[in-house]
């Protein structure tokens, strides 16, 4: 999977990445934000999930102590990282700044 995530955050649009966990009900109120967001943003970037539980190496790599835990790359460099539940316009505002 580090190796897959590696080729995601190289991508030449940002990629938005939600590390979250199945237990956690503020995950589940971002991942409907994040819904909304994608109609948004469009082709214009990509949000992708990571399950803490799951792929814990790359939580722990990139510092993450709570969820949800939102970061956002761009050919493998992180340009933001915030954790706490985000609305739709301050997500959708930040992806357009990075695009």
């Amino acid at each position: 999977m580090s190796q897959k995530f590696q080729e995601l955050i190289e991508s030449e649009r940002p990629v938005l990445i939600d590390f979250f966990a199945t237990w956690c009900q503020p995950c589940k109120v971002q991942s409907s934000v994040l819904n909304t967001v994608k109609e948004n943003v469009g082709q214009g970037a990509r949000i992708i999930k990571i399950d803490v539980d799951q792929y814990p190496s790359i939580a722990s790599q990139y510092g993450v102590r709570g969820v949800p835990t939102l970061a956002i790359f761009k050919q493998g460099e992180l340009l933001w990282k915030e954790s706490g539940v985000h609305d739709v316009n301050t997500l959708t505002q930040l992806l357009k700044q990075y695009e």
